[in-house]
């Protein structure tokens, strides 16, 4: 149990050391020592008695200082390609509430899916000296980005899409899986005329797409149906309405992701048609959104969190054992269905499929 603080003078400020704290709290000062670097091992009534000490005495740990000391500084740099995209969000937060376990913090940046943009963010993290990066390498990354920073001595887990060559720390989900549910489902409600609008990049998440669609498609002795477009709620806005504008539009479709389905709902809403209902639509991630949209969206649940926490597991585990085997950790998709893709009949006639309203067809200003 800490002693009686003693009523020493308030040191002047800039100039309270460790022994100050001890002294004001009653404690020795290497018990203050261990609750500045958040050590287990001092009793919960002790640890509020030195904070509260440094509090009254306006002691500003010198974090920097300790990490030269201790040749970690336990943050870790997250470099994502899309932060507006809300699966972003959801990842993130499973990857503060592992290092957060650990008494680490990340360092967050946006790389637009630009590879000069992305190198910069990398470049200053390494000058801020963080133990590791999560990093969801940007469209035309050069795989030998991954040997540099080897190079650096800063361990790399690839989250979402991989570079380079095998073996390599790498947290993820299997998206040809994914999307292989998606078009068995939609062949079970009936659909023969499925669609997939996808990404037109050729990087690992989005060829891994592809790859499911058409494995799925010939499956199942259908013709494929695609558009390859950008990775956003317009894209998928001005894609519907262009497959719908057929002389045999589809009847569902599959989107790379929930944002893209969302504007393929607004897209079939704005030409006078129902979603679900005139043709179904499916998405990827299955944001929190899915579930509130107008119908709720059928998505293919890719868990974010999980691959968050999965990721920083992986960065943790790789700083603490620089040499050991590389791990990958690639979770099962799971399809949740919802009305976007459960209310249609499809044993009609195909070739004579609803017809969008011309007197709704006008461009969306804001989809």
């Amino acid at each position: 149990m800490p002693r009686a603080p003693r009523h020493t003078p308030t040191p002047r400020e800039g100039s309270v050391t460790l022994q100050d704290i001890a002294a004001h709290a009653g404690v020795s000062r290497s018990t203050v020592s261990l609750v500045l670097r958040e050590s287990p091992l001092v009793a919960e009534r002790t640890r509020e008695s030195v904070r509260a000490s440094i509090k009254a005495l306006g002691y500003v740990y010198n974090r920097g200082a300790a990490a030269l000391r201790s040749s970690r500084t336990h943050t870790l740099g997250v470099v994502v390609y899309d932060i507006a995209n809300p699966f972003f969000g959801a990842m993130v937060a499973g990857i503060d509430a592992a290092l957060h376990r650990e008494n680490y913090v990340s360092f967050l940046a946006n790389s637009e899916d630009s590879p000069q943009r992305q190198l910069r963010f990398l470049e200053r993290m390494r000058e801020h000296r963080v133990d590791g990066i999560l990093l969801c390498p940007a469209e035309g990354t050069d795989p030998a980005l991954i040997e540099t920073l080897g190079g650096w001595n800063m361990p790399c887990v690839q989250v979402l899409r991989h570079i380079g060559e095998p073996p390599f720390d790498y947290a993820g989900t299997d998206f040809e899986q994914g999307v292989r549910l998606a078009v068995d489902h939609l062949v079970a409600q009936g659909h023969r005329q499925i669609a997939f609008i996808g990404g037109e990049a050729e990087h690992s998440a989005t060829l891994a797409r592809w790859r499911g669609y058409f494995a799925a498609i010939a499956g199942h002795g259908l013709a494929p149906r695609h558009l390859r477009t950008a990775l956003t709620r317009r894209a998928g806005f001005e894609a519907i309405q262009s497959l719908m504008r057929e002389p045999t539009p589809p009847t569902a479709v599959i989107c790379h992701n929930d944002l893209m389905a969302f504007g393929a709902m607004l897209g079939l809403k704005r030409l006078g048609l129902t979603p679900g209902i005139d043709c179904a639509v499916v998405g990827t991630d299955d944001v929190e959104e899915a579930a509130l949209s107008d119908p709720p969206l059928t998505s293919v649940a890719t868990h974010p969190y999980a691959i968050g926490e999965e990721a920083a597991r992986l960065a943790l585990r790789r700083i603490a054992d620089p040499d050991g085997a590389r791990e990958q950790v690639i979770l099962s998709p799971r399809l949740q269905v919802r009305d976007s893709s459960n209310a249609a009949d499809r044993s009609q006639d195909p070739a004579t499929p609803p017809q969008p309203d011309a007197r709704h067809a006008r461009p969306l200003t804001n989809p």
